[in-house]
């Protein structure tokens, strides 16, 4: 690549453009980064320091002070012309490169800065946001200080060398981490100081540095040229968002791990999420999903289409075909799911199914019960509150959770219950799969699988505005995720008025049905033998129960589904564990082998148990 194809970072481009009509610069944003710039050698990868010096000594600039509150004072770059010139001029003779002065010497200095007419020279002061802990608030000592870099702002007169040349300032240059880090009346309404912000690197620019990068990556010196634009598109997609130091550490990791130019998609991964082993391409994963189907409906009764489309999902992912259609899929999560439909019916238990199949484990289920944020001002306690604010730098418990465990299952339980501000969020995580929080780490969401779940649909209000089912058991299953699915839309279309959620979750919505009575008969019998197998476990007792009362307790069970299994374990619980637990709480258990329920009576709504020990 040719120097003149480097794009010049436009921060600095307009600094040099306004070098004739501002004294004073200040500097925000991304400043610790590395810049992209022609040198004589070739474009190279430098920090800031080093870019805004090859502007200024094209400009004729001889001498450069480097201020900032640790150091002190120094000269820049750190050569013998350089110094001389410094010491000459300013009297400055800095021991080990660098000489510690009081704020009041630093105003006296940036007043001869400005003034210097022998040769044209520029100051900076570096991590000026550490100057005073309050800006709008400094000490007498900072205010007066503040007081006359703002004089001498607009007092500096442009400055024509002796040796000629066009007119321009010798600048003063603040860098800071935010603007605000200054006191606000600092530049308010100034026409002296300018304002500029540096921001992340563009599309062009990750371009044009990935190729600067490129070689340095294990067999690209024998790579076809066709292999090596794409890798470097591979590069440079993968790295949005990212600043340029972080692909030069992407290089070094490769470079560590002996990545080479096929690994590149690794060597990101790597860098964001701090893990080089990638679960999703493992064989024994394929193999897991293809015969997953019958384990899932051995957790998960009564939920094929759920089942189906959840199975679709994760072979999609694991074949890394999520957004394929797209032209450029970016960092967008593994897969999202959208489970609707009745409480109780195994939305969540397929999360946490999904998350054994995938992962192993189960502890790398993640969930959020989003009633918990409805109101506007929890989103900080998930997502990170703002700089500046009570615990920002403790970060969100969800961006906290996925950089801990990046490869995961996350669940967002009754997401319509959250506030709508912070159902923004989540534009960002599934458009572009990371989320930055109040510290400033960046959580990355590309490893992940997100569920949401909702029970939107099944009731709806009436004319009176009294709740009612919609939907009810035994309905056809086309009627149901027909309504449900309306439901969802008019939710996101018309009360949120963020159709665009709805847009980027896509066809992913899965409808579960209400459990139908030969699915509640299934479940009903795995809970009394968990049951059986606690007692067995706790005192050695076998539980045996008369036809009559399995039948009777059966019935009772299954009287109303519209609450799915979750109401059939709460019916167990109240009809058979409490007043067994009574039944057998007096007795002597020791040496007892079997327990025999032969009677259930119910009376007065209280259910008791005629028990037989042998």
């Amino acid at each position: 690549m040719s120097q003149d194809a480097v794009p010049i970072p436009r921060w600095l481009r307009d600094f040099d453009r306004l070098l004739p009509i501002r004294s004073q610069f200040i500097v925000s944003g991304n400043i610790r980064d590395s810049f992209l710039v022609p040198l004589a050698g070739g474009p190279s990868l430098v920090p800031l320091l080093r870019a805004l010096w090859e502007t200024l000594s094209g400009r004729d600039y001889r001498c450069l002070l480097v201020f900032d509150p640790s150091d002190g004072i120094r000269v820049y770059p750190d050569e013998a012309p350089c110094r001389e010139l410094a010491e000459r001029l300013f009297d400055l003779k800095p021991s080990a490169g660098s000489r510690m002065i009081s704020l009041e010497s630093l105003g006296k200095l940036m007043q001869a800065v400005a003034a210097q007419r022998e040769v044209r020279c520029a100051l900076v002061v570096d991590f000026a946001s550490r100057l005073t802990r309050q800006p709008d608030h400094p000490g007498e000592g900072e205010h007066r200080f503040f007081v006359a870099a703002e004089k001498l702002s607009l007092t500096a007169a442009p400055i024509v060398p002796r040796d000629g040349g066009r007119p321009l300032f010798n600048p003063v240059l603040w860098l800071l981490n935010r603007p605000q880090d200054l006191p606000s009346w600092f530049a308010l309404d100034s026409e002296r100081v300018a304002s500029l912000t540096v921001a992340r690197p563009d599309y062009e620019t990750r371009l044009a540095a990935a190729h600067q990068l490129a070689p340095l990556f294990e067999g690209y010196a024998q790579a076809a040229a066709g292999e090596r634009e794409a890798f470097v598109k591979a590069f440079c997609d993968g790295t949005e968002g990212m600043t340029l130091n972080a692909l030069a550490d992407i290089t070094e990791l490769a470079s560590r791990q002996q990545l080479g130019l096929r690994a590149i998609d690794d060597a990101v991964r790597c860098y964001k999420v701090g893990v080089l082993d990638n679960p999703w391409r493992k064989d024994y994963l394929r193999a897991r999903i293809r015969d997953a189907g019958s384990f899932i409906e051995t957790r998960v009764k009564g939920q094929h289409q759920a089942v189906v489309k959840a199975l679709d999902i994760l072979m999609r992912s694991a074949m890394n075909l999520t957004g394929a259609q797209a032209r450029n899929a970016g960092n967008r999560p593994r897969g999202v799911l959208f489970f609707a439909g009745p409480t109780g019916v195994g939305k969540t238990e397929l999360a946490k199914t999904l998350t054994q199949l995938v992962f192993g484990d189960e502890r790398a289920y993640i969930r959020f019960d989003m009633s918990e944020f409805a109101e506007e001002h929890t989103g900080a306690r998930l997502l990170g509150a703002p700089p500046g604010y009570i615990g920002f730098d403790a970060g969100g418990e969800l961006t906290n959770a996925v950089r801990e465990k990046p490869f995961s299952v996350v669940l967002f339980d009754e997401i319509e219950k959250a506030h709508p501000r912070i159902l923004d969020k989540f534009l960002q995580i599934l458009e572009d799969g990371r989320l930055t929080d109040g510290r400033g780490d960046t959580a990355y969401f590309s490893e992940t699988i997100l569920i949401f779940t909702s029970n939107l649909g099944i009731y709806v209000e009436d004319e009176h505005g009294r709740r009612v089912q919609s939907v009810r058991p035994g309905d056809p299953y086309e009627q149901i995720e027909c309504k449900v699915r309306g439901a969802i839309g008019d939710y996101f279309k018309y009360r949120l008025s963020r159709p665009e959620i709805l847009n980027r979750i896509g066809d992913n919505i899965v409808v579960f049905d209400f459990i139908a009575p030969d699915v509640g008969r299934q479940i009903f019998t795995g809970m009394l033998a968990n049951v059986a197998r606690r007692l067995q476990e706790e005192f050695g007792l076998q539980l045996a129960l008369a036809d009559a009362v399995r039948e009777a307790l059966l019935a009772r069970c299954l009287a109303d589904l519209a609450h799915g299994g979750r109401g059939i374990g709460n019916r167990i619980e109240s009809l058979f564990i409490n007043p067994l637990s009574r039944a057998l709480f007096g007795l002597d258990l020791a040496g007892r082998r079997r327990v025999t329920v032969t009677a259930l009576r119910e009376e007065d709504q209280v259910a008791s148990l005629d028990v037989a020990l042998d």
